[in-house]
């Protein structure tokens, strides 16, 4: 996972498949991003192809996390199949869901 950082913002340019595989790995770096002080963080989806109940989980943790400390977290980029899964498990009523970078990084 690669991250840049705009402002106070981090992007975080998600894995391709952010399954049970991966998703330890990226809930470890979410949470040393958050314990180093960051509470704005958006989640670039443009090169991610899957994303299962795993990632889900993770991402709603995430969120949950940056709220109780007053953060605040972005998803955008998403690629039809994992906007499509976003929608079925009702996280689109969640998270706050952009086009692109630049739409979820106005947004804060």
């Amino acid at each position: 996972m690669e991250f840049k950082t705009v402002g106070e913002i981090r992007v975080a340019a998600i894995v391709p498949r952010f399954d049970a595989y991966t998703s330890r790995e990226v809930e470890e770096t979410f949470n040393r991003l958050a314990q180093s002080g960051c509470n704005k963080l958006i989640c670039d989806f443009s090169g991610t192809d899957y994303i299962a109940s795993a990632g889900l989980r993770v991402l709603l943790s995430t969120a949950k996390g940056l709220q109780k400390t007053g953060g605040q977290m972005a998803l955008c980029s998403l690629k039809p199949y994992v906007y499509e899964v976003f929608e079925t498990a009702g996280f689109t009523q969640i998270f706050k869901i952009y086009d692109s970078e630049d739409e979820a990084l106005a947004s804060f």
